[in-house]
Protein backbone atom coordinates (compact mmCIF):
# COMPACT_ATOMS: atom_id res chain seq x y z
CA UNK A 1 0.00 0.00 0.00
CA UNK A 2 1.55 3.64 -0.70
CA UNK A 3 -0.08 7.28 -0.81
CA UNK A 4 1.50 10.03 -1.65
CA UNK A 5 1.20 13.87 -1.68
CA UNK A 6 1.80 14.83 -5.17
CA UNK A 7 2.43 19.28 -6.52
CA UNK A 8 0.41 18.95 -9.61
CA UNK A 9 2.13 21.81 -11.27
CA UNK A 10 5.62 20.78 -10.96
CA UNK A 11 4.98 17.21 -11.09
CA UNK A 12 7.03 16.31 -8.30
CA UNK A 13 6.40 14.38 -5.24
CA UNK A 14 6.50 16.01 -1.88
CA UNK A 15 5.83 13.31 0.36
CA UNK A 16 5.04 9.75 0.89
CA UNK A 17 4.74 6.47 2.84
CA UNK A 18 3.68 2.90 2.06
CA UNK A 19 3.94 -0.51 4.08
CA UNK A 20 6.85 -1.02 3.36
CA UNK A 21 8.52 2.08 5.40
CA UNK A 22 10.38 1.20 8.33
CA UNK A 23 7.89 2.58 10.70
CA UNK A 24 5.18 -0.16 9.38
CA UNK A 25 6.87 -2.99 8.26
CA UNK A 26 5.47 -5.06 10.81
CA UNK A 27 2.25 -4.78 9.44
CA UNK A 28 0.79 -7.30 6.67
CA UNK A 29 0.18 -4.71 4.17
CA UNK A 30 -3.29 -6.08 2.50
CA UNK A 31 -4.96 -5.29 5.71
CA UNK A 32 -7.54 -1.85 6.69
CA UNK A 33 -5.15 -1.39 10.11
CA UNK A 34 -2.03 -0.79 7.12
CA UNK A 35 -4.43 1.11 5.16
CA UNK A 36 -5.23 3.66 7.56
CA UNK A 37 -1.38 3.37 8.90
CA UNK A 38 -0.67 4.47 5.83
CA UNK A 39 -2.49 7.30 6.07
CA UNK A 40 -1.73 8.23 9.20
CA UNK A 41 1.84 8.23 8.16
CA UNK A 42 1.50 10.39 4.79
CA UNK A 43 -0.58 12.97 6.87
CA UNK A 44 2.24 13.47 9.61
CA UNK A 45 5.00 13.51 6.93
CA UNK A 46 2.63 16.31 5.02
CA UNK A 47 2.10 17.95 8.09
CA UNK A 48 5.99 18.12 8.87
CA UNK A 49 6.33 19.93 5.43
CA UNK A 50 3.72 22.08 6.24
CA UNK A 51 0.83 20.83 3.65
CA UNK A 52 -2.60 20.99 5.55
CA UNK A 53 -5.29 21.21 2.54
CA UNK A 54 -4.71 18.20 -0.27
CA UNK A 55 -7.00 17.24 -3.01
CA UNK A 56 -7.83 13.69 -2.53
CA UNK A 57 -7.64 11.37 -5.73
CA UNK A 58 -8.66 7.67 -5.17
CA UNK A 59 -7.31 6.79 -8.87
CA UNK A 60 -10.42 5.72 -10.18
CA UNK A 61 -10.85 3.43 -7.16
CA UNK A 62 -13.94 3.00 -5.38
CA UNK A 63 -14.17 4.86 -1.91
CA UNK A 64 -14.45 1.81 0.57
CA UNK A 65 -12.40 -0.30 2.19
CA UNK A 66 -8.62 0.13 1.96
CA UNK A 67 -8.74 3.38 -0.14
CA UNK A 68 -11.81 4.53 2.95
CA UNK A 69 -9.03 3.49 5.61
CA UNK A 70 -6.40 5.39 4.33
CA UNK A 71 -8.40 8.51 3.94
CA UNK A 72 -9.87 7.74 7.60
CA UNK A 73 -6.31 7.65 8.80
CA UNK A 74 -5.28 10.78 6.74
CA UNK A 75 -8.34 13.05 8.20
CA UNK A 76 -7.84 11.61 11.83
CA UNK A 77 -4.05 12.92 11.66
CA UNK A 78 -4.72 16.42 10.53
CA UNK A 79 -5.22 16.14 6.83
CA UNK A 80 -8.30 18.18 4.89
CA UNK A 81 -9.66 17.51 1.83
Amino acid sequence: MYAQVIDDATSSTLVSASTRDKELAQLKSSTLSAAYAVGELVAKRAREANIEHIVFDRGGYIFHGRIKAVADGARASGLNF
